[in-house]
Formats: structure tokens, C-alpha cells, sequence
């Protein structure tokens, strides 16, 4: 009996060391709640820009925004973004001092590398949207290519993360089709979804 379990503690071992040689398993789930509290802080900056220009929260997002509005909003999810960034690089850098895995390795940089690809293509999606004034298009583009880019990502990572990709696409989706609620949405996926994805990691694989 005890020759069987040492077996499988052994077995249990090798996956855990090949888990580590594959995948970047650093990823804090502090990170994820604090970018969904940066996402939520900017859309409530957001949401005050438009009480004081007397923007419909709902209808006016689809159609009647003009280019100034929008490079408000543009610049505050680039805040949001920074924000969300910094957060993220120190949370894993803490837990992959924890870890004993450097944060900068091998693993970390095809990581990287599959987020970025569909992250710039969204990038440069959204920006012909914007070129083409079908603004009320960016924010679906966002999440969907957001998730998209956590899903390429997630097999170089925690598994978890693929859930959190699926979600945001289907959001994405439906922000496509509800146009009038896209800010929402957008502050549901890049919000509320983060803060859930970063609480259950975080007692996961952290506490």
C-alpha cells in the first residue's frame, strides 16, 4: 500500500515538474482582481463624463458620440490599462518569487507572445473602426478579441484562464448585438468577470 502511494506522489511529482517546464504558472489571481477594480474605476469615470455632457449612459453610446467623447474614453482605458499592467507585473513577480520561477523565462515569453498576436490584431481592428466612425463597434471588438487572446494564451498558462476568455467572447458577442450597452458590457468582462477569475485563483492555487 505505502509502495502505491509513494508511486503516485512520484507520478504526481513529475507532472507537477513538467507542469513548470511548459506552462508559466505564476500568474497572480491579486493581478486579475486588481485589473477588474481598474476596469470598474474607469467606468465610473467614465459614466461621470457623460452625466456632465448630457450623454444617454445607453443610446447615445451607439450612435451620437462625437470623436472628442471617444478620445476620452480611449484615453481613460489606456489608464485603465496601464493601471491594470502595473498590477499585474507586480503581483506576479511576487508570486514567482514565491514559486521559486523567474518571471522572465522561457515559459513567460511564449505567453506573452500568444497574447500579444491576437491582442494587435484587436488593436489594430478597433483603430479601423474607429478610422471608419463605427465606434459603437469597438468595445464587442475589444472583449471578443480579448478573449480570443486568453484563449490562445491559456495552454501556456494556469487553465483557468481559458474560462475567463470564453466568457469574454461571449460577451463580446453580445455587446455585437446590443450595441446601445456596449460600455456596459464592457465593464462586466473587463470588470466584474476579472475580479471573479482573480478571487477564485487566488484561493485556488494561492491561499
Amino acid at each position: 500500500m505505502n509502495q502505491q502511494q509513494d508511486q503516485l506522489e512520484a507520478l504526481h511529482e513529475i507532472r507537477n515538474i513538467m507542469d513548470r517546464s511548459s506552462r508559466f504558472i505564476s500568474l497572480s489571481g491579486l493581478s486579475g482582481v486588481f485589473a477588474g477594480l481598474s476596469a470598474l474605476a474607469g467606468a465610473a469615470v467614465v459614466k461621470w463624463y457623460f452625466s456632465q455632457h448630457n450623454i444617454n449612459y445607453y443610446n447615445d453610446l451607439a450612435s451620437n458620440l462625437t470623436r472628442a467623447n471617444i478620445l476620452f474614453v480611449v484615453a481613460v482605458a489606456v489608464a485603465v490599462l496601464i493601471v491594470a499592467f502595473c498590477a499585474a507585473t507586480y503581483f506576479t513577480a511576487r508570486n514567482a518569487r514565491k514559486n521559486n520561477q523567474r518571471t522572465w523565462d522561457k515559459q513567460s515569453k511564449r505567453l506573452l507572445w500568444n497574447l500579444a498576436i491576437p491582442l494587435a490584431a484587436g488593436g489594430a481592428f478597433c483603430a479601423i473602426l474607429f478610422y471608419h466612425n463605427l465606434l459603437y463597434l469597438v468595445a464587442p471588438a475589444m472583449l471578443v478579441f480579448y478573449g480570443l487572446a486568453l484563449l490562445n494564451g491559456s495552454k501556456y498558462t494556469l487553465g483557468d484562464i481559458r474560462y475567463l476568455g470564453i466568457f469574454e467572447v461571449i460577451l463580446g458577442l453580445i455587446a455585437g448585438i446590443f450595441v446601445g450597452y456596449g460600455l456596459l458590457l464592457w465593464t462586466v468582462g473587463f470588470g466584474m468577470l476579472h475580479i471573479v477569475y482573480g478571487a477564485l485563483v487566488y484561493f485556488k492555487y494561492e491561499r
